[in-house]
Formats: structure tokens, C-alpha cells, sequence
């Protein structure tokens, strides 16, 4: 695996930082590989993708690969990388898993492969790093200590792709990522927001003492919570306008916006802390944007075999498969939204601040990213999701000045859809799919977006 140095673009918290981890590369033998022993609960094996019975002799060309079963070290989430992150993997993955205990083996289950839009803009720091790699969509498949996986090429005779030719259909350097979450976090003794006064940051930070996670995360929310709240809570509309972080934000805008603006109240907010984020994962500092004119909404395309009390488990999986297997300096999304309506942060930098994701290839520049755990193809969100999505946007964008109902220009970084420094006209709430050619959010997701653009208009007031 590998570390990040810190980047030099962004704000860098005065808080006491623990350097991050040297992670080795995963050993060859049979045997599961260990990446480190982590300095918290969770961890991730890495294991090379081999030429299946009948074309080993090819090598890295062979048109399939994966692993024969096998047993391996607890795990709950899956993916599959590879070296250059240019490349597509055109063809198909499946993976089977055995019951953590048991000998029960699941039948064979898909893995998104068109996952490489989930990303930073092609000309970022983040992208550039030199880490950054190819990556299906991450499957969660529940606590299992069993593993077999197969990757079968789709390549047209004569077809040439980066990365994947006849001399090699298939990216090269393909691994398993097998992740496990860890524990969730202990509840007993955790701080709980307040939503005016309490802890203050110096208490809280002398009382954090003893916690050997880096604090700058936390800090950045500073005004809304206490440091090391495991939760940000609800505010009434009243509440939200008069709430004095709304206001410095508002001022700190050199607000256009008029007497009494059009924001939504604030809805609650599981911190980082809260789902149990291992702070020392990421790269230090924060990266922002100038504003927050857009939302994009994705799907995870996980799965949707979780139970919302899973959720942090589930988030802390994606986290480190962005970071550790994909190479991404944080989790990519700003937000995350369970089945149940619980609204979860995501990358670091402050929930009301103009964080910079990596979500929308293209279009991550004055924009946030907000990813609904599960795949909504054939499935239909619930309205507890679709509520989150509303109350998180009448907020959200409220502070910004941005009408969920309207229209907004973005300036494209590149993709699929729209070249490099085109403006593009988008809704003010938009699907993954209208900045880049993809299937996220969902077919039954991206449906039901028109709901979601009234409802969190409604609740701005408007």
C-alpha cells in the first residue's frame, strides 16, 4: 500500500497531528496478506488477481483472472483495483463469500465495474498525487472469512483501450481488496453536541487528551458542535438563521444573500467521530472550493444488504477502500445518507464549509457530493432517504444562496460528457449522470430527484 504526503493545496488546522502510517505491500504467499497492524481497529488485504485454469500461461494477458476459494482473514466489504487509474476494466466481476464461521458459501454476486467517475478532477493535486488507481464500485457483503473471485474480459477484436489491448484485455496489475471495518466506536463516555454553548474547543481538546486521533477534523466543525461530538444536532429554521456559525458564514461571504435567506433548517449530522473515522488514514489538511452552487447525488452501488445500525461499519469500509485501495487523500463524498435517513459527514473540512470531493469526475470544483448507501437500479430508495437528501440540500445549499429548484453553471474539469472548460448548465440538485455518462445514482434514484428538488425548496421556504 501507501502513504500520502501532505498536499500543499488547502487549510491545515493548528491542531496536534500524528503522522500517518507507512503501509508495506501485501506478502505473495497463500496465506492472507497484511498490509500493517493498524493503529485502530480495521484493516485491509490486498491480494494480486492470478490467470484462472486454462490460460495461466498467458500471464498478465490472460483474458480471466481472480482467485480459486480461499480462506482469509475476517472481512465485510470488497473491491478490485488495478495500477493506472486511466484505464477501464471492460468486462464483468463476480466474487463468492463465506460466512464469517460457517461453511456457507453465497451464490455469485456482480461488482460494479464503472467506477472510475466516482472521482478527483483530472487536473487536481489529488489526481496527481501518483497513488490514485483504478477501482470497481466497493460491495459489502457482511462479516465473511471465505473469498473467490473471477474477471472476465469483454474486449472486441481490434478494440484498443488504455490500459487494456488484445496483447492484455485487462488493466494490468489487478488486486482483491478485502476490508474490514473494525469495531464500532465505544458510545460510553462520548461527548454529545449541545446546541448552544457547552464544551469549548480548549476544554474539549484537553479533555481529548488521552484520544490519540489527530483533532483537526473535529475543529473544522467548531461552532456546531463540541470538539469530539459524536453528532451535530437539529436546528429549527429559526434556529438555523439565527445560529451565530451561520451567520460568520454568511458574513464571511460578503452575503449577497438577502435580510432573511432562504436556508433550511439544519438537519442532525453524525460527525466523523460518530461513525468512527480512523483520522490517521487520510492526508492531513483540507482542500476547499470557493462556494457550494450544486449537489450532485450518487449511489454507492454497495449493495443494499445492510442494516442501518451497519452504517458506520459500512462508511468506514468505503473510507478505507477510497483511501487505502483507491489511493484518494479521504473518503470521496461529502455526505452519506443510510436507507434509515441518517445523515453521516464525510470527507473532513467541515460540514458547512465548501469542502473539495472527489464524486463527480468534472464537476467536483463548487459542488458537494452526497452518496445514498446501497445500489438504486432495481431497488427504489426509501422516503426516509429521499427526506435526507431534501433536508440536507435545503441547508446545505441555503447557505450558499443556491434555490434546490433552480438552475446553475458549472465549469467542467473534463470527462465523458462535457470538455474541459465548457460551462454547463445543471439543476441546482442533480444525479451523478447529468455530469458524467454513468448509470449512479440509479434508474429508481434519479427519479425520484424531482421530489427532492420540491421538497428541500419547501423547506427553505420558498
Amino acid at each position: 500500500m501507501r502513504r500520502f504526503l501532505a498536499s500543499s493545496v488547502g487549510v491545515t488546522c493548528a491542531a496536534a497531528l500524528a503522522l500517518p502510517l507507512a503501509l508495506p505491500d501485501p506478502a505473495q504467499a497463500r496465506a492472507p496478506a497484511v498490509t500493517a497492524e493498524p493503529a485502530v481497529p480495521g484493516s485491509t488485504q490486498s491480494l494480486p488477481l492470478v490467470p484462472l485454469a486454462g490460460t495461466r500461461s498467458l500471464g498478465p494477458a490472460a483474458s480471466e483472472q481472480g482467485l480459486p476459494r480461499r480462506d482469509v482473514r475476517s472481512f465485510s466489504l470488497v473491491g478490485v483495483v488495478w495500477d493506472n487509474p486511466n484505464s477501464e476494466l471492460h468486462g464483468h466481476v463476480q466474487v463468492r463469500t463465506r460466512d464469517a464461521g460457517t461453511t456457507h458459501w453465497s451464490g455469485w454476486q456482480d461488482v460494479e465495474t464503472h467506477y472510475s467517475d466516482d472521482a478527483a478532477d483530472l487536473d487536481s493535486a489529488e489526481r496527481a498525487s501518483g497513488h490514485v488507481r483504478g477501482a470497481t464500485a466497493p460491495l459489502w457483503v457482511g462479516a465473511s472469512d471465505g473469498v473467490e473471485v473471477r474477471v472476465q474480459a469483454e474486449l472486441a477484436e481490434g478494440d484498443e483501450r488504455a490500459g487494456a489491448t488484445a496483447d492484455s484485455p485487462l488493466p494490468r496489475g489487478l488486486h482483491l481488496e478485502l476490508v474490514d471495518p473494525g469495531a464500532d466506536p465505544p458510545r460510553a463516555g462520548t461527548r454529545r453536541a449541545e446546541p448552544t454553548g457547552g464544551t469549548s474547543v480548549v476544554e474539549a481538546a484537553a479533555a481529548d487528551a488521552l484520544n490519540t486521533e489527530p483533532v483537526d477534523a473535529a475543529a473544522a466543525n467548531a461552532g456546531l458542535a463540541p470538539l469530539g461530538a459524536t453528532e451535530i444536532p437539529a436546528l429549527t429554521k429559526q434556529q438555523t438563521e439565527r445560529d451565530p456559525a451561520t451567520q460568520e458564514l454568511l458574513a464571511a461571504q460578503g452575503s449577497r444573500q438577502r435580510a432573511q435567506p432562504y436556508i433550511g433548517p439544519r438537519p442532525r449530522i453524525i460527525t466523523r467521530r460518530g461513525w468512527g473515522a480512523d483520522e490517521n488514514l487520510r492526508e492531513r489538511g483540507f482542500v476547499y472550493t470557493k462556494k457550494v452552487k450544486a449537489a450532485f447525488v450518487h449511489h454507492t452501488a454497495s449493495g443494499n444488504k445492510y442494516r442501518c445500525s451497519q452504517a458506520p461499519s459500512v462508511i468506514r469500509s468505503i473510507y478505507r477502500y477510497h483511501v487505502e485501495s483507491s489511493g484518494w487523500r479521504d473518503i470521496g463524498y461529502n455526505f452519506l445518507v443510510d436507507k434509515c435517513g441518517n445523515i453521516y459527514e464525510g470527507r473532513a473540512g467541515g460540514v458547512a464549509k465548501p469542502v473539495m470531493g472527489a464524486h463527480t469526475l468534472g464537476f467536483n470544483t463548487n459542488s458537494m457530493g452526497i452518496a445514498v448507501l446501497g445500489s438504486y437500479g432495481a431497488t427504489k430508495p426509501t422516503s426516509a432517504a429521499l427526506k435526507a437528501i431534501a433536508r440536507l440540500t435545503a441547508w446545505k445549499l441555503g447557505l450558499y444562496g443556491a434555490n434546490p429548484r433552480g438552475k446553475t453553471y458549472l465549469k467542467s474539469g473534463g470527462g465523458n460528457l462535457y470538455r474541459k472548460g465548457k460551462n454547463v448548465r445543471l439543476n441546482v440538485i442533480s444525479g451523478h449522470r447529468d455530469g458524467f455518462a454513468t448509470e449512479c445514482p440509479g434508474r429508481l434514484l434519479y427519479g425520484k430527484l424531482g421530489s427532492a428538488r420540491r421538497t428541500a425548496a419547501r423547506y427553505q421556504g420558498r
